[in-house]
């Protein structure tokens, strides 16, 4: 409140902007900076003009002067925090940042107040020209939307914006010259067969896991046992993430027979411990190709040894788990 008494606006700071706000009459005053004396001189000279017109917004005072660029980088603090998963950046992070390279390279410098649906097929239309498929560019517009959603929401913009852009219609199959993608089918049984005998035995078992219970690769390398239900004649594998936990969707896989033969070899006394783990594989066949030798070992290799006892050896060691295999 002010000394003569008069309650003003608050002079605020939006999570994840930057920027200084005063919200007159419904309608957000961006002033700059928070924090600066210029955003501050900029407050006063605004709530100033607003007590003059007798509580009413002064005509010549527009709802936000931010350019696309500084949304698209308000924006990308907050996806980078947002789209995480176990303390690392999910593959939806680098989606979005491929999705606002062209928005950003032809409408950086535009008010984003300004950009409307005409604006947004253009940079479609880009896409289009990049040979994008016509299902990947329908994603890439709904990010650019969801940016505008989430900055109406943070008040960066005008709640018209987002409407208008929403009202822009995705990219139908066989009315658009976006390149168009085959399905992408399962790979035929018998391949994946083929390939067991050549995997190391750990890939080989969460191979065979997949295929028998249509879990996900990321949820094979995360088994342990203390996620297994091992009372019934069908196991029960409920991962301890996956990939709609965020939406509370709880998951549950069933192991039967065939299923429960392929883990029994792999179960340990720890259910702490991951059921498949690269370390483990990488002492094995250490010690096979060792059993195999037929030669001793020479001074330099088995001073690389002790190198390796003692972790001293360069590169990365195996780690306790396997990363996420590509299916």
């Amino acid at each position: 409140m002010s000394s003569t008494g008069i309650r003003l606006p608050k002079y605020r700071l939006p999570r994840g902007s930057g920027q200084a706000i005063v919200t007159l009459d419904g309608k957000s005053i961006y002033l700059g900076r928070h924090g600066t004396a210029a955003s501050r001189h900029a407050y006063d000279r605004v709530t100033a003009e607003y007590l003059a017109s007798g509580r009413r917004l002064p005509a010549t005072a527009g709802p936000s002067d931010l350019t696309v660029a500084e949304v698209i980088a308000a924006y990308w603090r907050h996806a980078s925090t947002y789209y995480v998963k176990d303390g690392r950046p999910t593959s939806e992070l680098a989606c979005v940042k491929s999705a606002l390279r062209p928005l950003k390279a032809l409408y950086g410098d535009t008010p984003a107040a300004a950009f409307g649906p005409l604006a947004l097929e253009a940079v479609r239309a880009t896409m289009v020209a990049a040979a994008l498929s016509r299902g990947v560019i329908n994603k890439h517009v709904g990010r650019i939307k969801a940016m505008f959603r989430w900055a109406t929401a943070q008040e960066l913009v005008p709640g018209n914006t987002y409407h208008a852009l929403a009202a822009l219609p995705g990219l139908k199959r066989g009315r658009s010259e976006a390149r168009e993608t085959e399905p992408v089918k399962p790979v035929a049984l018998a391949w994946v067969h083929k390939t067991l005998p050549f995997l190391p035995p750990a890939m080989a078992a969460m191979v065979k896991l997949q295929a028998l219970t249509g879990m996900r690769s990321g949820e094979a390398v995360i088994m342990r046992g203390r996620d297994l239900n091992m009372a019934g004649a069908v196991w029960q594998f409920k991962p301890a993430s996956h990939k709609t936990e965020h939406h509370g969707h709880e998951r549950v896989i069933d192991l039967g027979p065939r299923a429960q033969a392929v883990i029994r070899p792999w179960l340990k006394p720890d259910l702490e411990t991951y059921l498949f783990s690269p370390r483990e594989g990488e002492a094995a066949r250490n010690a096979a190709k060792r059993e195999a030798r037929l030669s001793p070992l020479t001074p330099s290799a088995l001073a690389r040894r002790r190198r390796v006892d003692r972790g001293r050896r360069g590169g990365r060691p195996p780690g306790e788990r396997y990363p996420k295999l590509r299916s």
